[in-house]
Formats: C-alpha cells, sequence, structure tokens
C-alpha cells in the first residue's frame, strides 16, 4: 500500500489565494474549506486508500519561543485563520484522520508519520504532499518521497539532492546557512544556495567543518570569509538548524489501517450543508458504497 500525508495548512492557504470567496447565508468564508475538502475527496477518488492531514491547530509553537522573529499569525487574513478549525471538523467528519498541532507544527506530524509509516513492512510507498522545503530533510531513497501535489512534481533522495545539491539529512544545516523566508529566519550573513551546497556536499554537517578556514578549499568566492562569519555566528547557525530540524517522534498512530479511509461519518452531511456544499457529502457517499462494493 502507499501511504499520503497532506500538509492541511499549506492546502487551506494554496485555496484561500486560488479559489473565489464564498460567503455563506450566515455570513461565514468557506471557500478555502470548500476546496481542500474537494481536493482531498479527489484524492480518495483517485484511489488512494491510507491518508493523514496535519494541520497547525494554531500557527504559534515552541519555536516561536527560541526565536522571536519565527512565523505568527500577525498578518494572517482572519476570514483564514477562522477556517483553521473548520477544516479540522469537516475533514474528521469526512472521515480523514486529522492531526491538529499546537505546541509542535503540522510539518513536525508529517514527519513523525513518515517515519511511522515508513517502518511499517506493508507499505510500499510514503508521499508526504507538501511544497515546503524543510520536509526534504524526511526522504528517503525512493521509500519515502516528497509530492508537490500542484506541479505534480515527486523528489525521490536524488531529487532533492538535485534541488538543493545537498542530501536529505543536510537539509536542516543548508537552512540554517541559507535561511527560510517562510518561517521567519534569515541564515548567515553573506550565506547563499550555492555556497551552503558545496560546503555541505563534502562535509554533510556543521560538526564536520574543518576548524582551520585554510583547510576549506572549495571552489566558492569568498570561502575563507564564509568560514569565518561561519564560527562568528557558529551560536546562531545552530539554532537556525534546530529551528529547521523537524521533530518526528510523535506517536500519531499505532497501526497505519488507522490511516485507511473508510467513508465518510454522519455528520459530514450536516457540515456540508452548513458549508453550502452538498454535492461534497454525495460524492464521499458515492465513493464509500463503490469501495463497499469492491470489499464485499
Amino acid at each position: 500500500m502507499d501511504v499520503y500525508l497532506v500538509d492541511g495548512t499549506y492546502e487551506l492557504f494554496r485555496h484561500h489565494f486560488a479559489v473565489p470567496s464564498h460567503v455563506t447565508a450566515g455570513g461565514r468564508e468557506v471557500a478555502a474549506t470548500r476546496g481542500v475538502l474537494g481536493s482531498v475527496l479527489g484524492m480518495l477518488e483517485g484511489g488512494v486508500t491510507h491518508i493523514g492531514v496535519a494541520t497547525d491547530h494554531v500557527i504559534e509553537s515552541f519555536r516561536n519561543e527560541l526565536w522571536p522573529g519565527y512565523k505568527t499569525s500577525a498578518g494572517v487574513d482572519p476570514r483564514l485563520l477562522a477556517q483553521f478549525p473548520l477544516i479540522e471538523e469537516a475533514l474528521e467528519a469526512m472521515g480523514v484522520t486529522v492531526w491538529p498541532m499546537v505546541e509542535l507544527e503540522a510539518d513536525d506530524a508529517l514527519a513523525s508519520g513518515a517515519a511511522l509509516a515508513a517502518a511499517a513492512a506493508e507499505v510500499e510507498r510514503v508521499y508526504i504532499c507538501t511544497p515546503d522545503k524543510d520536509l526534504g530533510q524526511c526522504v528517503v531513497g525512493n521509500h519515502v518521497v516528497q509530492l508537490n501535489r500542484r506541479t505534480r512534481v515527486i523528489f525521490d533522495e536524488a531529487g532533492v539532492i538535485a534541488r538543493f545539491g545537498v542530501p536529505p539529512a543536510s537539509i536542516p544545516d543548508y537552512l540554517a546557512l541559507v535561511g527560510d523566508s517562510a518561517d521567519g529566519y534569515p541564515g548567515l550573513p553573506g550565506w547563499g544556495a550555492r555556497s551552503a551546497a558545496a560546503v555541505l556536499s563534502r562535509w554533510g554537517h556543521f560538526e564536520e567543518f574543518p576548524a582551520d578556514c585554510a583547510a576549506w578549499n572549495i571552489d566558492v568566492r569568498w570561502v575563507g570569509q564564509l568560514c569565518r562569519t561561519f564560527y562568528l555566528e557558529r551560536e546562531r547557525a545552530n539554532l537556525f538548524r534546530d529551528l529547521a530540524t523537524l521533530r518526528s517522534s510523535e506517536r500519531l498512530f499505532d497501526s497505519v489501517e488507522a490511516l485507511r479511509w473508510t467513508g465518510p461519518q454522519l455528520a459530514f452531511e450536516t457540515v456540508t450543508r452548513g458549508l453550502e456544499a452538498p454535492a461534497l457529502a454525495e460524492r464521499a457517499q458515492r465513493l464509500a458504497a463503490r469501495r463497499s462494493g469492491k470489499e464485499n
């Protein structure tokens, strides 16, 4: 079997900016929620059997305590923020496993889910459905891959190396050096993608960097200055790497069978009426009936 792990927060943002607004008769903006439900249902209709969706129940996490500039909910459209609990409720009613994260982030849940699923003997492949750069660290060969559902591009281990110039295990070090504007930390002064890839492809992790800058004999401009900057900013580099390192030890499920979609709950019809999208319930019910018929 294949397991699909979806970044629900990314999907909610993506649909918020991609689909026209829909305000219900009760005055609630629900367009992004409807879009995500339709998209996940489309995955199921396309043959996906095992699926989990990770969400940021709140955007802030423990990382905000580590770095004051880390991403927050400030500036996020209130109409979008109001749909965070709504999409969780709606997906659960649709019968999809949801992991709403509070202290940790959705990305941590995806990392944990990928580790658990990959360890199951019956799982052939794990698809982590998000374009976020930090999830590249979870890719394992061709067994755990990253899928950008918008572009339909799959990154296996070779794809991660082609994209960043470093293997998956070095992604946290890479992001610490170059920064991640989406998450709100800047990286180190002077470091860019090319220099970070050149150094990390040779030494892998900060701990392996030569202490003597003269030993950094690689074909990168201003390599000596980059080395000195790294050691001057070593404490901050380690902090940024900690921010970029996903926590993957959450016990989200005991068996991958917990991720099998078996159909919507009775509440889904009520939920979709509230969203003014009853067709979603009809689609889910038809699919469940069709699968049940095949199983019988």
